[in-house]
């Protein structure tokens, strides 16, 4: 691929107006942040919605709100919806954003590889919940963005890749960072590297503190970064300056000019993960 991936996850589904006035909340404040920063090169959206109080919801009328204003003006960029379980159960609630059709529907759907302990809080993603929504996503024709936060994550994906359950090229995301998970160590994501089925694209993402980190070696060693306020809410490991999404995209714009890189744009993107046109 010519270029490396920005994939930005502006919200996040623990980030409230109280912790900082930079999270986007409501439908409108998404879209305008997520045109922003897609403007400076974000080429991949990880969106999570908010009902009208602020909420993380799954409904597919607010997924379809956000699409369809995003791609009034962003037609081209990579939009990932999340399928998170962490406040809902059930596998309809989950898979909601994956019936939406035409323009409205996603590209790509979030699909975290195990089960795991936050600082606060688990995100529960049992064996029979991941294949169900790996299997909703190969019929509709919507790429499963590949969350890994651990080593056993990727040795799922290659189980669920001998079962077909996921058809290559493959999109990794690799969180890494959280307390209970692996670190954004070079050791620890080079093990994770290594690992990789052929045909993979990763990017870095990191909890917390972590992110930078992990943006770092993502562009030094992968295929770009996740960054957002979704995963850290500050600019810097000190917390003095609370970060704006605008000043995340732009600070990796800066240190790929740096390191001598180039940032893709979502059509290169589009082609390297093999993603059709969503009309």
């Amino acid at each position: 691929m010519d270029g490396l991936i920005i994939n930005l996850a502006p919200t996040g589904m623990v980030p409230t107006k109280a912790m900082s006035p930079h999270i986007p909340i409501s439908v409108s404040e998404i879209v305008a942040d997520a045109q922003r920063c897609v403007a400076l090169g974000a080429s991949i959206l990880h969106l999570h919605a908010r009902d009208e109080l602020g909420q993380p919801t799954c409904q597919k009328e607010v997924y379809a709100r956000l699409i369809g204003s995003i791609r009034e003006t962003c037609p081209d960029v990579v939009i990932c919806v999340s399928l998170s379980g962490r406040n809902v159960g059930s596998f309809e609630q989950r898979a909601a954003p994956l019936s939406l059709t035409g323009d409205l529907k996603p590209d790509m759907g979030s699909l975290t590889l195990a089960s795991m302990n936050f600082s606060r809080a688990a995100s529960v993603n049992s064996p029979e919940m991941i294949q169900q929504l790996a299997e909703r996503m190969a019929e509709v024709g919507i790429k499963p963005e590949l969350e890994v936060f651990d080593s056993g994550m990727v040795n799922y994906a290659h189980y669920l890749a001998e079962r077909q359950l996921l058809q290559p090229p493959f999109y990794f995301n690799f969180i890494l960072g959280n307390v209970a998970t692996a670190q954004a160590k070079p050791a620890q994501l080079g093990l994770l590297m290594n690992e990789l089925p052929p045909n993979s694209y990763w990017t870095g993402g990191g909890i917390g503190s972590a992110q930078l980190t992990m943006n770092t070696m993502g562009l030094l060693y992968g295929h770009g970064v996740r960054v957002g306020l979704e995963d850290y809410l500050w600019l810097d490991t000190e917390r003095t300056h609370l970060a704006s999404n605008m000043e995340m995209v732009q600070r990796i714009r800066d240190l790929a000019e740096v390191f001598g890189k180039r940032i893709a744009s979502p059509q290169a993107v589009r082609i390297a993960l093999d993603l059709t046109s969503h009309v």
